[in-house]
């Protein structure tokens, strides 16, 4: 009893912020929809939550780096209106979920124990999961620990990720990619997982959001994804144009969610990946969960130069046995926000058409 004692508490005192005050998003979201829950290994998880109308299936949005719910308002506010349930996490190290400091904390089969706890609380037996970034790595573990728990899975600019993904050294997979790509497009994990980054960066937070969301997307071929490079960008406060589809007003709203939970918990996705931690924990996938087995749907970002379009598109015909429906944007890596109107109409038809292929 004392061993659980003293092992809950150090898990509260290395949850770091997530005591923080809690802005939620404003509309589409609806502030009295939001929950909190102490998932099964003592975490809390800050998500919204919409039920769905008779008929109507339930969607997990699973955002990425460096964000929250926030980054799914267009959908929010398409399929809510369309009385479809929701779920938006704040995934762990963001928003107004926890923020431990240990890398251990952020790998696959815990994350993903996680969300499966959203569900049973939530009383969802399958949802459809629709991902982006770093979610979709999540969405595909999801499908190799539980797949009896989603009817379909949808990833944007980031595609599946299988279980070997992470197996190959860093070193090696960026000696690989740029013998592929001429470029090496991975070089920016080594200054995300280093010593004090997470300040580097507050310190030049309107340098970074400029080449997160740059006008010109090529920039990330010379500016974000050498190594080093990065680094030099944000520290010497360069300054680009940056895309016109995210207004000032929600720009604000993204950059205060990231002073305000810091972004030394958020490194932590790139620690488990530059090191050995995700590598060794996916060894624990069973070669038949290998597969995906239900519907997929790949929203391909055509001009982002850091999760290159064709690489995940490859991996999403090879990786599932059932019906793959791919569509492509011009877009860079925000393809959820760059073309809302058409990510969401191309969303609907797909979930809509599930029922002769789930």
């Amino acid at each position: 009893m004392l061993f659980q004692v003293l092992s809950s508490l150090l898990l509260a005192l290395t949850a770091g912020a997530s005591s923080l005050s809690q802005v939620d998003a404003p509309a589409p979201f609806n502030s009295s929809l939001f929950k909190d829950l102490n998932v099964s290994r003592g975490l809390n998880y800050h998500y919204y939550a919409v039920p769905a109308d008779t008929g109507k299936p339930t969607l997990l949005f699973l955002h990425g780096f460096p964000s929250t719910s926030y980054d799914w308002r267009h959908q929010v506010a398409f399929f809510q209106e369309k009385g479809y349930g929701l779920l938006v996490p704040d995934l762990l190290g963001y928003g107004g979920t926890s923020k431990p400091l240990d890398p251990q904390l952020y790998v696959s089969s815990l994350v993903t124990r996680d969300i499966v706890d959203i569900l049973d609380s939530e009383s969802i037996d399958q949802a459809v999961v629709v991902a982006h970034d770093w979610g979709s790595k999540t969405a595909s573990r999801l499908a190799h620990y539980f797949p009896e728990r989603f009817l379909s899975y949808g990833f944007l600019a980031v595609g599946y990720v299988p279980p070997t993904f992470f197996a190959t050294p860093y070193e090696e997979r960026l000696n690989l990619s740029e013998a592929v790509l001429g470029y090496k497009n991975l070089g920016y994990w080594d200054f995300f997982s280093s010593e004090g980054a997470d300040q580097t960066i507050l310190n030049h937070l309107d340098s970074l959001w400029d080449i997160l969301y740059p006008n010109d997307t090529t920039r990330t071929i010379t500016d974000w994804s050498p190594l080093g490079a990065l680094e030099a960008f944000i520290t010497n406060d360069t300054r680009i144009a940056p895309v016109d589809y995210v207004t000032p007003e929600e720009r604000a709203i993204q950059i205060e969610a990231i002073r305000q939970g810091g972004l030394a918990a958020p490194l932590n996705w790139y620690k488990i990946v530059r090191g050995t931690l995700e590598g060794e924990d996916d060894q624990g996938i069973s070669p038949e969960n290998a597969l995906i087995h239900r519907p997929v749907f790949f929203g391909a970002a055509l001009r982002d130069y850091i999760s290159v379009a064709p690489i995940f598109v490859a991996g999403a015909l090879v990786s599932s046995n059932s019906t793959v429906t791919i569509r492509e944007y011009n877009s860079g890596h925000w393809v959820q926000m760059a073309f809302p109107d058409e990510i969401n109409s191309d969303l609907l038809q797909w979930i809509e058409g599930l029922g002769s292929d789930a």
